[in-house]
């Protein structure tokens, strides 16, 4: 794996097709004030634009299978394991999303893997009706998997356009803005189940949309010339401690966001006995919900101290699971809807605090080594920017056990019950992470202080 910075610009480049910009210093504020704002806030709108419609892409088989009724031949058990494979695939393709960036330029390959989600579009549109094999449902679900890799090129992409002190606020709205192409997608399905038409009309709405992003992109995106791959940045994080607690910390937060917003409908459908458009009534609140308070995740974490608000997010995201099996349990669907959409809410603050305490978890590594001022800068943002990557793929992967946890507790008791049982548990396994690692307070163990992003957590070096 690799990971993107921003390195002195290098000479005009010769002979290289697109629109290059060969020299961007963010950082110089005449040169942000003058033009820089204007280039990279014209970048970060197209790049969301594709981003979300990758989200929803990569979305659509949580509202497909509501489609999929007894003539299909499915049963409750293919369509857990056929989401839990389309969100495999988009957690797998993050890693190599992250360094296309520096490889083809940030509006190339915007405009590659925009109009790549015309594959899996097309190929649904062609394959949804009755008589089609589960086989072959498979393979168009795992090829639709692809759009979660939209997320990682994206923010890599934007991560180089914007200053320091702005890459918080635009980060956040670029990962904001993907997440909610998950309610978006279900919303029109909504429309499209309540007006009397198939998933094919739904489908049939997203091909023009996916070709007017790749337009767009190419019309008015830009590629620089001084992002580049830092190889040795993505081994060191790979050797780091920290990249793989906070990537099973984000497993309990994304990986419960995506995991949940690909089976709600079916726990629904399955275990309630609702119509498909009774699903799809209810299915977007807990995505959208849980897409816009992800700022706020991270605006608690800089007031707070990341850990301490994650910490606290988990017992709620325990508290609320265990609601979720009392109320699966009594069959009481009011109750389970409110609760499941409060969960949503939660995993989505989550999202926020967890992204937040990277930086200052590498920053505080930094000052434990003994380096200060620019020097600790720079090498929190090169570590820090490195493990991101990482990290949100790792994390995306929660959605699959997710998936695969519903499907073998509907095998073996019927219900959800069994599943939230054993979310129950990760949670609290994830609240006894962060509290060891992060805020416990040994004696005789050195501590640091991290930066504005993370307020005073207490990092322990001892098993870095």
């Amino acid at each position: 794996m690799t990971a993107t910075g921003t390195a002195p610009a290098p000479p005009p480049a010769k002979n290289r097709a697109g629109r290059w910009i060969e020299e961007w210093d963010p950082e110089d504020e005449a040169f942000w004030n003058a033009t820089g704002e204007k280039v990279a806030r014209r970048n970060l709108l197209f790049s969301v634009l594709s981003e979300h419609i990758g989200f929803s892409i990569w979305t659509m088989w949580s509202v497909l299978v509501l489609f999929m009724g007894p003539e299909y031949g499915l049963t409750p058990a293919d369509k857990f394991l056929l989401t839990s494979m389309v969100t495999l695939v988009g957690a797998v393709v993050r890693v190599p999303y992250t360094f296309a960036v520096a490889v083809f330029g940030g509006r190339n390959w915007t405009i590659v893997s925009a109009g790549l989600l015309l594959v899996p579009t097309v190929a649904a549109f062609a394959v949804m009706e009755p008589g089609t094999s589960f086989q072959t449902f498979l393979l168009v679900g795992l090829i639709a998997g692809i759009g979660g890799g939209n997320f990682a090129s994206s923010m890599t992409n934007i991560n180089a356009f914007f200053p320091l002190r702005r890459k918080g606020w635009a980060l956040g709205l670029n990962a904001g803005g993907g997440n909610i192409g998950v309610p978006v997608i279900q919303l029109l399905a909504l429309a499209v189940i309540g007006a009397g038409g198939g998933p094919r009309v739904l489908l049939g709405i997203y091909i023009p949309l996916i070709v007017l992003a790749a337009v767009l992109a190419a019309l008015y995106m830009d590629n620089l010339a001084s992002v580049k791959n830092d190889t040795g940045a993505a081994k060191d994080a790979a050797r780091d401690a920290h990249t793989w607690i906070m990537s099973f910390l984000y497993v309990g937060t994304f990986g419960s966001f995506i995991g949940y917003a690909f089976a709600f409908g079916q726990v629904l459908q399955v275990q309630f006995g609702r119509t498909p458009l009774q699903a799809a009534y209810l299915t977007f609140i807990g995505p959208l919900l849980g897409s816009l308070i992800r700022p706020v995740g991270g605006w608690l974490a800089d007031r707070y101290g990341g850990a301490r608000i994650t910490l606290y997010n988990y017992v709620g995201m325990a508290a609320a699971t265990g609601v979720l099996v009392f109320a699966s349990m009594q069959k009481s669907l009011g109750l389970f809807v409110a609760v499941f959409v409060v969960l949503f809410v939660l995993s989505g603050l989550g999202n926020g605090s967890t992204y937040k305490m990277i930086p200052g978890i590498f920053q505080a590594k930094a000052l434990a080594r003994g380096l200060r001022g620019e020097e600790a800068a720079a090498y929190g943002r090169r570590l820090s920017g490195a493990s991101m990557g990482l990290i949100g793929a790792v994390g995306a992967l929660g959605g699959v056990g997710i998936n695969l946890a519903f499907r073998q507790s509907f095998l073996s008791y019927g219900s959800g019950t069994g599943a939230f049982v054993a979310f129950l548990a990760f949670y609290g396994l994830c609240f006894a992470v962060t509290w060891a690692v992060y805020l416990r307070r040994p004696a005789g163990r050195v501590t640091a202080t991290g930066s504005a992003s993370e307020t005073k957590p207490q990092l322990s070096y001892a098993e870095v």
